[in-house]
């Protein structure tokens, strides 16, 4: 009779773990949710706020002088694409429960990108370029592998 307890007693515990690991994956979901809700509501503001710089500073902008506002305004929409990547992470960790390391790498690359074009090269030192040559470097060289890794796993 004692077997027949224990047993019953490991088989209730297996069942409490799993009951808890369910209500932490419904609590991942809920958070995944309203991250997501909350990403769209951000890039959304992105949006009109980009419109309102355009309208607000290209159309008056003196002419010749135009090159720096270029560098805002590509600033602010790789700041959206930056929020559309960060948005399709949430939604593929809602479809598949896993983030997907890709993505991760192609919104840092993005985003190391954009402090390039946005960089003032006149208040920056060399090992600031540096610095960012080599987190481009080390993105791109993880994003090959991840790649190559993903596509051997295909075939």
């Amino acid at each position: 009779m004692q077997p027949m307890r224990k047993i019953i007693r490991q088989i209730l515990g297996i069942t409490k773990d799993e009951n808890f690991m369910h209500a932490i994956e419904h609590i991942e979901v809920l958070v995944s949710k309203v991250l997501s809700i909350f990403m769209v509501v951000v890039i959304l503001v992105a949006i009109a706020d980009l419109a309102i710089f355009i309208i607000k500073e290209v159309f008056t902008t003196p002419y010749g002088s135009i090159n720096t506002t270029l560098f805002k305004v590509f600033g602010l929409f790789l700041n959206i694409l930056i929020a559309l990547e960060i948005l399709e992470n949430i939604t593929a960790y809602l479809k598949r429960h896993v983030f997907q390391v890709e993505l991760v790498i192609v919104t840092s690359l993005i985003a190391v990108a954009r402090k390039i074009i946005i960089l003032d090269l006149e208040k920056v030192k060399g090992i600031d370029i540096i610095g960012l040559g080599v987190a481009i470097l080390a993105l791109s060289i993880s994003y090959l592998i991840i790649r190559f890794s993903n596509s051997n796993n295909r075939h």
